[in-house]
């Protein structure tokens, strides 16, 4: 990405009245919503309000009909935009896994800094080594996708996609489709990287994480942010109904 004048002190993720359709549909209608460095913003609302859609927007998954997105500056929608670049920037986690099945874990880990970044492998393997222990994969890094349950799995993504040494780190209902056992384990190792000082960016049902380790909570419906506010005050204090209405369907 060229240099330009973004400063820690201006949003490290700005977008402002996004719409986005597929087809006829209009999955997002006008969004706007700034993040800080450092902050943990969750999005949540119900199935189909557009909230896989809008941060696949944020590293140019999926393209934009109108509005603006910047990362540290850059506005994503410029069609030269270094989509590479972008993504070294701007990690993503899954809610598949998309592990490489025939690579065991310390081998998918290691694949983009040593193809895409072209960093010296020895370099390489001892920080994929680290970032596993760091999510408590210590002694997986030679088990194979297949050998692990699914929260590993998830795990091996968050270290792979940490390996590139993000700004901001996008995860996708990265629990949704975990045994309800695992999902805790993950969160964890999510938790711990957003104290870390991590930029994080969560679409996520679990709403009793995003209490604990949200700065910002956003509501979205039908394609626009129905209310958002802190967890001390969203939780106890929604004026929507369609946001009160959703949380006692779910708390």
């Amino acid at each position: 990405m060229p240099a330009n004048s973004w400063t820690p002190d201006q949003p490290i993720v700005a977008i402002h009245d996004l719409h986005k359709s597929f087809g006829a549909l209009e999955v997002l209608k006008g969004v706007s919503l700034e993040v800080m460095k450092g902050e943990v913003i969750c999005i949540i609302g119900p199935s189909g309000s557009g909230k896989s859609t809008l941060i696949r927007c944020i590293n140019a998954l999926n393209p934009v009909d109108s509005g603006s997105i910047l990362v540290e500056g850059q506005e994503v929608n410029d069609p030269a935009v270094d989509k590479l670049a972008l993504r070294k920037k701007v990690g993503m986690v899954f809610q598949q896994y998309n592990l490489f099945p025939h690579k065991t874990a310390l081998q998918n880990v290691m694949m983009a800094p040593l193809k895409v970044l072209k960093q010296p492998r020895g370099e390489v393997e001892k920080r994929a080594r680290a970032l596993l222990t760091r999510v408590n994969l210590e002694g997986k890094e030679d088990s194979y996708p297949g050998e692990l349950s699914g929260g590993q799995q998830q795990r091996v993504a968050i270290a792979r996609s940490l390996a590139m040494n993000p700004d901001v780190m996008l995860f996708d209902e990265v629990t949704a489709a975990l045994d309800p056992e695992t999902v805790k384990e993950v969160l964890v190792a999510i938790k711990d990287l957003a104290q870390s000082g991590m930029t994080c960016i969560l679409v996520t049902h679990e709403m009793g994480f995003a209490r604990e380790v949200a700065d910002h909570i956003y509501f979205t419906d039908r394609g626009v942010i129905v209310e958002h506010g802190p967890p001390a005050t969203f939780f106890t204090e929604s004026s929507d109904p369609r946001t009160r209405e959703f949380l006692s369907q779910i708390l």
